[in-house]
């Protein structure tokens, strides 16, 4: 069967995989969730440099999302669109990880969400790369790339601000400790992940949390910044429950396609 450049292949009824389907949506939406949240800097930004910048994240991002939500769409066996999952789904049906959803705040609390998300990213897309569906295990390729450049990105702007002015470096020692209490979600393993682990399917996000704490750590330091010891953990947004601030996001989000259902522009 031949397949148009840039198209998934059809997966027949047979052949669906509801775990791996629930999974690519975990990832899509925590890709789309957090570009739109990086949407709302544009013409914000503290720079037109900044400007430019997060914008083309937020375009990465969301190019993500539409990979992983139409490859979803495709496992699950409804044929669901990327659109589908973006702007039809309720607010309890999305299941991105709390970090992507937090409110921007001020510069310094996104840079510190972009720090702890991409380093996070990059490991789980290079792990993705050994994914047994071969689609999946291509877009964890082509991710990791991508995103090591948004990382860098976080980086360099950690370390500006650990290096800064004396409010720069409060600001970014207050955004750790704001954003810190949502990093355990991302490593997280629960039944689904257990049961993919298990057939081999997809590689668990558990055992990269070291990896991980090692090389937010170094940069937080090298900032001349610590890494927060928080006396709680966020959990709660795989299984759709989230923020006071996530139904506003959604609504912003939704709003033309529910003004104008079946348009197309």
């Amino acid at each position: 069967m031949a397949v148009r450049p840039g198209t998934l292949p059809d997966v027949p009824p047979s052949a669906a995989h509801p775990d791996l389907a629930r999974y690519a949506t975990r990832l899509g939406d925590d890709a789309l969730i957090l570009g739109q949240r990086l949407c709302q800097w544009i013409t914000r930004a503290p720079t037109i440099d900044e400007d430019l910048a997060l914008s083309n994240i937020a375009l990465d991002l969301i190019g993500h999302a539409r990979a992983l939500l139409t490859r979803a769409g495709r496992l699950d066996g409804t044929g669901r669109t990327e659109d589908d999952f973006a702007y039809t789904r309720s607010e309890r049906e999305f299941t991105n990880a709390l970090l992507t959803e937090l409110p921007n705040g001020d510069f310094a609390v996104t840079v510190a969400r972009q720090l702890v998300y991409t380093h996070y990213a990059v490991l789980h897309y290079e792990n993705l790369a050994h994914c047994a569906d071969p689609e999946l295990a291509a877009f964890g390729v082509r991710a990791a790339k991508e995103v090591a450049f948004h990382r860098l990105h976080a980086d360099r702007w950690t370390e500006t601000l650990g290096r800064g002015t004396a409010e720069s470096a409060r600001r970014m020692r207050h955004a750790l400790e704001r954003v810190w209490p949502y990093t355990g979600e991302l490593f997280e393993e629960d039944d689904l992940l257990r049961r993919l682990a298990a057939s081999g399917t997809v590689p668990s996000p558990a055992p990269l949390r070291d990896t991980w704490l090692g090389r937010v750590t170094g940069v937080v330091t090298e900032a001349g910044l610590a890494v927060p010891a928080p006396t709680w953990s966020a959990t709660g947004g795989r299984a759709g429950l989230h923020t006071k601030e996530f139904g506003s996001l959604i609504a912003e989000l939704q709003y033309v396609r529910r003004q104008f259902p079946g348009g197309t522009w």
